[in-house]
């Protein structure tokens, strides 16, 4: 009989943007691979799909369902691991679990950045940190992203085993820097002169990813580079409220919305200079994929841009409500092209040599063979 895993979110997409390497390598250790998320996604290297009536929302009425959904997979096909993800979907998933790790079954939750970190709001720290505190006891390997999360779940939760991996892998191949002719050939095919100075952010629009901070910046930068072009790829509850903002600050026509891209990587290429603004991170693969495209990043501290961004050598990082130093460093690297491309050089190198999809898939598939040996033995055991 083959062996099985259970993949758990709140959403199916959040498995096609960040997962799929590990539910392919999963398939080639001849592993049946389950997925259980709210969606109706074609998820490649997945032999089952089961739609949840689950909601990010922790207090949604249907998270009771997802959680009785949950139970009743576990109950049917016997999982031999649980790996969630997503803050809702690792609670549902893991509270669904407990009763079958009496039986062997290992259940594994990755923290994508938690709520309460340094910095966070005290009300984060009075809502999240007790609920990962509790959860942690019914959880057999706690995976961590960041140095700062993993310190403090060494200190103050509880797993079975708690680990760190580098993220979930930047396609280093995908993401690749081009030439300055090709990138000026490709701002033509976009649609841009080749001599625009091309700014870009992915996030969804909310507060956290905190676009307004950019538009701000904006304004100031194009008073010293009329040529400069703020691209903001995404969609989300905030995007009409930033469309506004720019139009009040008159820069609506450099500020480009361009909702949601498939074609991230050919866009990276042809821009000069990544921006980041969010207020909280775990690990941004945003912030990856443009360092891999080999642009330096000019970003807000917080914990998962300290732990990528390197100050002069591979970008920079401003305080967070430090409009004119962060326009100040982007104008700066406009006039000196040869230092941005040095930054954009180390961040590449950065990249390649730590966050790299292989490495990362070692990382974590040394991990998921150690459970496997742990549930043989089980199995063994309970012969």
């Amino acid at each position: 009989m083959n062996k099985k895993i259970l993949f758990c979110a709140t959403v199916d997409y959040h498995f096609k943007a960040f997962h799929l390497p590990y539910m392919k390598w999963f398939k080639e250790q001849g592993w049946e691979v389950h997925v259980a998320a709210a969606g109706q996604m074609h998820l490649p290297f997945t032999d089952h799909k089961h739609e949840l009536s689950i909601s990010r929302s922790p207090v949604s009425s249907g998270n009771v369902k997802a959680y009785q959904q949950l139970k009743s997979l576990m109950s049917q096909y016997d999982y031999d691991l649980i790996h969630c993800h997503t803050p809702v979907g690792g609670i549902l998933g893991r509270l669904a679990g407990m009763a079958f790790r009496k039986k062997g079954t290992k259940v594994l939750y990755t923290a994508h950045g938690y709520h309460f970190c340094k910095g966070a709001p005290v009300m984060n720290w009075l809502v999240y940190y007790p609920i990962e505190w509790v959860m942690s006891y019914v959880t057999d390997g706690l995976v961590t992203i960041n140095q700062e999360d993993y310190h403090l779940s060494r200190t103050k939760l509880h797993a079975s085993k708690i680990v760190r991996v580098h993220g979930v892998g930047v396609d280093t191949v995908k993401y690749a820097p081009v030439s300055s002719n090709e990138r000026k050939n490709l701002k033509q095919s976009c649609g841009y002169n080749p001599d625009d100075f091309l700014l870009f952010y992915a996030a969804e629009f909310n507060r956290n990813k905190n676009q307004q901070f950019l538009i701000n910046a904006f304004s100031r930068i194009q008073k010293h580079i009329p040529d400069a072009k703020l691209l903001l790829a995404g969609e989300g509850a905030l995007l009409k409220e930033c469309k506004s903002l720019s139009a009040e600050l008159g820069v609506e026509k450099d500020v480009h919305f361009l909702g949601f891209r498939e074609d991230i990587p050919e866009l990276l290429k042809a821009c000069d200079l990544g921006v980041a603004s969010s207020l909280r991170e775990g690990l941004p693969v945003n912030v990856m994929e443009m360092m891999a495209t080999g642009l330096p990043v000019v970003a807000v501290k917080n914990r998962g841009h300290n732990e990528l961004i390197e100050s002069g050598k591979t970008g920079w990082l401003t305080e967070t409500d430090d409009v004119k130093g962060f326009s100040d460093k982007i104008i700066y690297l406009h006039k000196e092209a040869g230092r941005r491309e040095l930054l954009g050089f180390n961040a590449r190198e950065k990249i390649v040599s730590v966050y790299s999809l292989q490495r990362v898939l070692q990382e974590k598939t040394n991990l998921y063979k150690g459970f496997m040996q742990e549930t043989e033995a089980f199995e063994w055991i309970a012969r």
